[in-house]
């Protein structure tokens, strides 16, 4: 029995690698896909679906090489199991005025000082794999300058209509935070190219570089089961990748500022309760995204995304509409909501489909290697359509975009490279709202948390209803990369068009310019980033002072801020 033991162990042990790259660190996922551009990797890596498994890709070790990242530390039963040792991130940033926080993970929406460390191992026996990377995160929380409190009571009215329908505190409590989380690990079956498990990794469906409006790594990473691809399935009309995720999304615990408020005598804050009266319920979350690479097409990849959550009571049939109702009787959710039906036309049971919240995409990245350059998008929806005519009549309604450029220029002088890098989101409704509001991304008015994630944004990190620019010029030579990007942030005009749409007051957009110097560097054992930040906000918060000695278009409450963020990955060797 135990000859035949090793012999099933040694059937797969040449598929059985899961190691994953951390997408919290991404400095060895960006230096690939610059190679990627340059011809230097498979077109076949789409960068649709990370964090990447390139152990079951064919990278050349002088581009990367996994035995330097992860050394092997124990190898045991004729090399059919492993232990490997991780390496240690250690991540830092500070902000000066207010919080700036992007695609940071476990790390929060915070002013002042933050750290998050992070070390771990990864176990390999046959198709089993463990991947133990815990999180550490602490952050100094300060105070600061959150809504203004001299907004009229009717604008602090309006922004809680929106604070009421997602779990997206100003500040995570009033004193210092402190957390350890299960980070970026896992426990795996894998076989070929598949791989079933459990997992708390960050998770970034989709193209985009700055903003993942479907999935990211904004939010801390859930708990959740996956059923995916390692590497592309070949077929005889090309590759395909697919992830199945279904997973547990959980409150922040914490609310919105100034919750005693009230206007024209109701309290404002209303406390984020499920259908049962319940505070606090955990939410159900279920989604997948799927990667088409045709044969007859060199480095064009397709895809489509889809997500749904609901409160757990729902999930579980608790609710009482359902329990209590005899109309609803043999009701059911089913396993795999994700499945039902796309369109609301074909709801059978509609109180279902008003108590989910859903959203889809479509997506394309392009890599053209003859010109080194990849162009990349999205077209999300938010909620669904009633019917395929609604979808082509009004396509517009509840969308967001993204779109990108990269291109490498090679240097006449020596052999270094220049970098440019533009990236384009907008997520404000379009003009569609003035006759169908579609209401803001990641909010809902019957799940109350909305599309999140222990109190931050699953998807773009600009957050709800805001639009991004980004531009980015770097020099890369040798294991080092220096440049600067100038980032243009509208915040939330969805808010702004709603509270002062009937004032006409066109005085008080929030607008954001930053300007970004940063430096990667691999280092002898290391490799290593700096980013700088310096950030003008015309309008912070909104905030405008009504002086009727200023002449009536005056700046308004002008702020600066400062913002470093510094990222350390040490692969330990022996």
């Amino acid at each position: 029995m135990t000859r035949l033991f090793f012999l099933f162990l040694s059937l797969f042990y040449l598929e059985s690698y899961s190691q994953t790259l951390n997408l919290n660190n991404p400095l060895f996922e960006n230096n690939l896909r610059r190679a990627q551009l340059n011809g230097d990797i498979s077109s076949n890596i789409s960068f649709t679906l990370r964090p990447l498994d390139l152990n079951n890709y064919d990278v050349d070790k002088d581009i990367f090489d996994y035995n330097e990242y992860a050394p092997t530390v124990l190898s045991f039963l004729n090399g059919n199991g492993k232990l490997k040792i991780l390496p240690v991130d250690f991540n830092i940033n500070y902000s000066s005025h207010h919080p700036y926080n992007r695609n940071n993970g476990s790390m929060i929406t915070n002013r002042g000082y933050q750290q998050l460390i992070s070390a771990g191992l990864y176990f390999e026996l046959g198709p089993l794999s463990i991947q133990l990377k815990p999180e550490n995160i602490y952050a100094e929380n300060r105070d600061y300058d959150g809504f203004w409190e001299g907004h009229y009571d009717v604008i602090w009215a309006r922004r809680y209509i929106l604070w009421n329908r997602i779990d997206m505190p100003e500040r995570f409590g009033e004193e210092a935070y402190k957390k350890t989380t299960f980070g970026q690990s896992s426990i795996r079956l894998n076989y070929k190219a598949l791989s079933l498990g459990l997992s708390s990794e960050n998770i970034w469906w989709g193209p985009s570089i700055r903003n993942g409006v479907m999935m990211s790594n904004n939010a801390q990473g859930f708990n959740h089961i996956t059923f995916n691809t390692r590497r592309p399935i070949k077929t005889a009309i090309g590759n395909f990748e697919f992830q199945l995720v279904t997973g547990r999304l959980e409150p922040s615990g914490f609310d919105p500022p100034n919750t005693d408020r009230t206007y024209a005598g109701t309290k404002l804050f209303v406390p984020k309760i499920n259908q049962n009266g319940k505070t606090g319920d955990w939410r159900f979350f279920q989604g997948y995204s799927f990667t088409y690479s045709p044969k007859w097409i060199s480095g064009l990849h397709l895809g489509l995304i889809r997500w749904t959550q609901m409160y757990g009571a729902l999930f579980e049939g608790k609710y009482t509409w359902i329990s209590e109702d005899p109309r609803f009787e043999g009701a059911s959710i089913g396993w795999l909501p994700i499945f039902n039906n796309f369109l609301r036309k074909n709801d059978k049971v509609e109180p279902f489909e008003k108590e989910t919240d859903q959203a889809a995409a479509g997506f394309f990245r392009w890599v053209w290697e003859d010109s080194k350059a990849e162009i990349y998008g999205e077209f999300n929806h938010n909620d669904s359509k009633f019917n395929f005519r609604d979808l082509l009549s009004d396509s517009d309604h509840s969308r967001a975009v993204t779109l990108g450029i990269r291109k490498l220029f090679d240097s006449k002088k020596d052999n270094s490279q220049y970098e440019f890098h533009w990236e384009w989101t907008q997520m404000e409704q379009t003009a569609s709202r003035l006759v169908r509001n579609a209401g803001s991304w990641y909010m809902h008015s019957r799940v109350y948390h909305g599309y999140t994630n222990n109190g931050e944004v699953m998807g773009a990190g600009i957050g709800p209803g805001s639009n991004s620019q980004y531009f980015s010029i770097s020099k890369i030579s040798e294991n080092q990369r220096l440049g600067g990007a100038l980032e243009i942030i509208d915040q939330d005009n969805d808010f702004y068009y709603m509270a002062f749409e009937d004032s006409k007051d066109f005085r008080r957009y929030w607008k954001d310019f930053n300007l970004h110097l940063f430096y990667e560097k691999k280092f002898k054992d290391f490799w290593g980033s700096f980013n700088i930040m310096y950030s003008r906000s015309l309008n912070y918060q909104w905030e405008l002072l009504n002086d009727p000695a200023l002449p009536y278009y005056h700046p308004g409450r002008d702020v600066n801020n400062f913002h470093i963020d510094f990222k350390l990955t040490y692969p330990i060797q022996f």
